[in-house]
């Protein structure tokens, strides 16, 4: 599997309460947030890891750049401040077309290994006909969740910015995707098509077949508060 991670965001949120570190750069449990999902990624099939990081935050890239030799798989890295995570996106398409299944993350997106082990075996295992799987939770962190709209077999049919009655999943930040999505990707931007879960509903508009796949709790850290919570929720197993 060929992983990507989007750690081009600013983090203002966490420098307003007094985090100094880069996002990517602050440690839950130990680990800056950006090498803890390379260690994870490694672990679990890793044929080649691409990441997209803030030229406004050279600390991230110095950290990668002296990581990198001592990997076992290839890291490749864009330097370049965008407007937003679909756009960050795009500038990883280069380094993930033509490779197959990939799957991309956001920096701070937490999750157990053992769920996100299991969610990249039920894609690997996806037959030729599913174009994507996207990782879903029932446990609404965000502050602007997107709700994930899917049939008796988890075909996801629609994203949707407000909940309704039946509402059972929300987008967990995870897309496993495919070379379709790139091209649906690159048909977004000459369109002036902007956010992330915009671009997710030209994916469905495009007729691709997409599922959701549970994965349990997902966090996301964005408030200074968010990191003990990460932390606590790591260890505790629930």
């Amino acid at each position: 599997m060929h992983y990507g991670i989007i750690a081009a965001g600013e983090g203002s949120r966490l420098a307003q309460e007094g985090v100094a570190l880069p996002k990517p750069l602050v440690k839950i449990q130990g680990l800056p947030m950006i090498g803890r999902l390379i260690d994870i990624f490694r672990r679990n099939g890793a044929e080649s890891i691409s990441v997209i990081v803030n030229d406004r935050m050279p600390e991230v890239a110095e950290y990668l750049r002296a990581l990198a030799p001592t990997l076992d798989v290839p890291l490749e890295m864009v330097v370049k401040s965008t407007p937003s995570s679909m756009h960050s996106f795009y500038e990883l398409s280069s380094m993930l077309r033509g490779k197959g299944r990939f799957i991309v993350t956001t920096v701070d997106t937490i999750f157990r290994e053992d769920d996100f082990r299991k969610y990249v075996e039920a894609y690997s295992a996806a037959g030729p006909d599913v174009d994507g799987m996207m990782a879903v939770t029932s446990f609404i962190d965000d502050e602007k969740p997107l709700y994930v709209e899917t049939d008796g077999d988890m075909g996801i049919l629609a994203f949707r910015d407000t909940p309704w009655e039946e509402a059972r999943y929300v987008s967990g930040g995870i897309y496993g995707l495919s070379e379709p999505a790139v091209d649906v990707l690159a048909d977004c931007l000459e369109r002036g098509v902007s956010r992330m879960r915009n671009y997710q509903r030209a994916l469905v508009a495009s007729g691709q077949r997409l599922l959701a796949y549970e994965m349990g709790k997902i966090v996301d850290v964005d408030h200074a508060g968010d990191i003990r919570g990460a932390e606590l929720f790591l260890g505790s197993g629930k």
